[in-house]
C-alpha cells in the first residue's frame, strides 16, 4: 500500500475522533444530540471499513496479478 493513501486514510480516522469527542461533548450538552451522533459516527465508521475493504481487495489484485519469478 502506498504511503499517501495509508497518511490520508490516518488522517480521515483522526477527523473522525476529533469529531465524535466534539459531538459527545453535545451529547452532554443537549438532548437531541445523540442522534447526531449516531448518525455521524456511523456514517464515519462505514467510509472508514468501506475504504479499508477497498485498500484490502486492492491488495489482493497485487499480489494475484503477478506471476511467480523464477530466479535463472
Amino acid at each position: 500500500m502506498e504511503a499517501p493513501a495509508m497518511k490520508k486514510l490516518f488522517v480521515l480516522a483522526l477527523f473522525l475522533l476529533i469529531a465524535a469527542a466534539i459531538i459527545a461533548v453535545g451529547v452532554l450538552i443537549g438532548s437531541n444530540a445523540s442522534w447526531y451522533f449516531a448518525w455521524i459516527v456511523g456514517t464515519a465508521l462505514f467510509v472508514l471499513l468501506l475504504a479499508g475493504s477497498v485498500v484490502w481487495f486492492d491488495k489482493q489484485d497485487e499480489t494475484t496479478a503477478k506471476p511467480p519469478q523464477r530466479p535463472d
